[in-house]
Parts: C-alpha cells; structure tokens; sequence
C-alpha cells in the first residue's frame, strides 16, 4: 500500500465534505446546539444558586453541574454517531451507483488504497468533530459553573474510539449492500447497541436487589449484543471518566444510577476488543471491495 495515494483519497474525502457542504451544514447545526446548551446551562446555574441558601443545598451543586455536563456530552456523542454512520453509509456504494468509482479506479490507483484513503478521511473528520463539540461543552461548564471534569482525555479517547468504529462498520456494509440497505442495518445496528446498554442495565439493577435467573439473562443478552457492536459500552466507558467524585457517590447511593452512564471504569477487555473489532472490520472492507465486481 502506498501512503501517498491514500492520502489523496483522504484528501479527496475532505474535499467532496466540502463541496457538498456536509461540514457547513454540521457546523450550523453544532453551533445551535451550543448556543441552546449554553443558554439552558446558564438559566440552570442561576436557578440553582438562587434556591440553594443552605451548605447542604449548595453541597448538591457539583451534582448538578456534572449532570448537566455529562447530558451535553451525551448528546455530542449521539450526534458524532449518528454523523459518522450518515458519512460513510455511502462511501462506495454511492460511488458505484454514480458510477464515479470506474474514472477514479482507472488510475494506477489499488482499491485497498481507495478504502483506507476513505477511512482516513472519514475518521479525521469525524475525530475533529468530537474533540471540537466534547470541548466546547466543557469549556461552556467550566466558564459558566467553573465546572472541570475529572479526566477529559481519556473520555475524548474512548469517544474517539466509538466513532471510529461505527465509521469502520458503515463503511463495510457500504463494500457490501447498496445505500439503502446499509443505512437500515447500520443504524438498526447503532440502536440495539443502546438498546442492549439498557438491558445491562436493568440486569444490573434487578441482580443488586434481588438473586435472580433473570437478571442473569438480560446481563448476557446486553454483554452479547454489545460484542456485536461495543458503541454504547465505549459511550458508557467515556462516561465514566466525565464524572466528579460527588457524582459517582450519588449515582452509587442510588443503587443502579442513571441507565445512560457508568460508575465503573471501562475493562481493558472491551478496549482491546474494539481495536481489533476497528482492524477486523477494516480489512473485511478492504478483501469485499477487492472481490465486488463494478
């Protein structure tokens, strides 16, 4: 494989997000969310200062802001997942459809090297939107409620990692399936994945109170599916991370917590498995494409 022919193609990725105004319309929509988070931050702080006259009332302050920060992360992540499936659903099965791929693949041009070209592409693109959108949501916390997380670079990581990996897995079945039928398996895909975080969840909660067969069941269902596809459990790994010791006591206190979080530190076992779920997928894409008949 030869690195500067795939960084034309990750150049020309970027450069077709470009031209098609994919990024401005991100970008557009990314600032009204900050603008909204920061507006509804603001009116929460205030309210809260105003209805907190005692040291306890004042003391439940640090949960609320952690709260509020760890929900508009939450909502950056959803959108860098729903992004990274929307830009890469079409990567090559758009391009077969248009019939773009035969002018482009008539160069001295391997097609190993127009999938990683994409993929590089796709994911700085994707990375850049997370790390720009993680960050302005902290920055917004810190500089209204002077709220800091615990360890933002390892949530960004995982983040990171969670992108990346959908990418991985939308850009296979575009080597695979037309546009359509990626699009419907992708995100049915994304959506059990949350589903099965919820599962956990729930397995969790009952095992905690109660010694039953059940909730074993739906704790495998939920590990199961999430082998399938580890999106929601890296989500609930970064979570982990964005939360402050007062809100890790309080979610703790509250036996199951939230379903959305995690109050334990993501095993080294699932990062593993999603770097090598990211090098599987990837060169799966790579040997379809290479046997797909134009």
């Amino acid at each position: 494989m030869r690195p500067g022919y795939v960084l034309q193609i990750a150049r020309f990725t970027l450069q077709e997000a470009i031209s098609r105004r994919l990024i401005l319309a991100g970008v557009l929509i990314s600032l009204a969310f900050i603008g909204l988070y920061s507006l509804g931050f603001h009116f929460a702080y205030d309210k809260s200062l105003e209805n907190s006259s005692s040291p306890e009332q004042r003391l439940t302050l640090g949960v609320v802001f952690a709260t509020l920060t760890l929900f508009g992360v939450y909502v950056v992540n959803y959108l860098a997942s729903f992004l990274a499936l929307f830009l890469s659903v079409a990567a090559v099965s758009g391009e077969i459809d248009g019939g773009t791929l035969h002018a482009v693949l008539a160069r001295p041009l391997r097609r190993s090297e127009f999938i990683v070209g994409r993929w590089l592409g796709y994911s700085f693109m994707i990375g850049a939107y997370i790390v720009a959108m993680t960050g302005l949501v902290l920055v917004v916390a810190y500089l209204i409620a002077g709220y800091a997380v615990p360890d933002p670079v390892r949530a960004l990581l995982l983040m990171l990692l969670e992108g990346v990996l959908l990418l991985t897995v939308s850009l296979f079945g575009s080597t695979v399936m037309p546009t359509l039928a990626n699009g419907v398996v992708v995100f049915t895909l994304l959506g059990l994945a949350w589903l099965a975080g919820i599962i956990e969840f729930v397995g969790r909660l009952l095992a905690s109170a109660t010694d039953t067969t059940g909730s074993d069941a739906m704790l495998n269902i939920g590990t199961s599916v999430s082998l399938l596809l580890p999106s929601d459990a890296l989500w609930r790994g970064a979570s982990y991370y964005l939360e402050s010791p007062s809100m890790l006591a309080a979610l703790g206190a509250a036996r199951g917590g939230i379903p959305f979080f995690s109050t334990l530190p993501p095993p080294p076992a699932l990062i593993f498995w999603s770097l090598g779920y990211v090098a599987v997928v990837l060169g799966g894409a790579v040997l379809a494409f290479r046997a797909r008949d134009l």
